[in-house]
């Protein structure tokens, strides 16, 4: 299982969205999730497709095209601004 985690305003859109996606049957990325996502959550997809949303696997902010294993933490990241 990976772990699926979102921040800000995209922990509100994921309210009914899935905190685990099963690893098995696909070569997951946080790619292939978050086009998993469309289909159910397409409010959530959308956000998640910004191009300013990060990603991170286990605490380190990667690529969308970085591969996952059973047991990772996926974590989406909203923009953030401060001052």
């Amino acid at each position: 299982m990976i772990n699926l985690l979102f921040f800000g305003r995209l922990g509100d859109l994921a309210k009914d969205a899935p905190t685990c996606i099963a690893s098995s049957g696909l070569d997951p990325t946080p790619l292939t999730i978050r086009q998993l996502m469309m289909a159910e959550h397409p409010e959530l997809a959308e956000a998640l497709s910004e191009p300013q949303v990060l990603v991170s696997v286990n605490k380190m902010v990667v690529k969308w095209d970085q591969p996952l294993f059973n047991g990772d933490e996926l974590a989406f990241l909203p923009p953030v601004t401060g001052g």
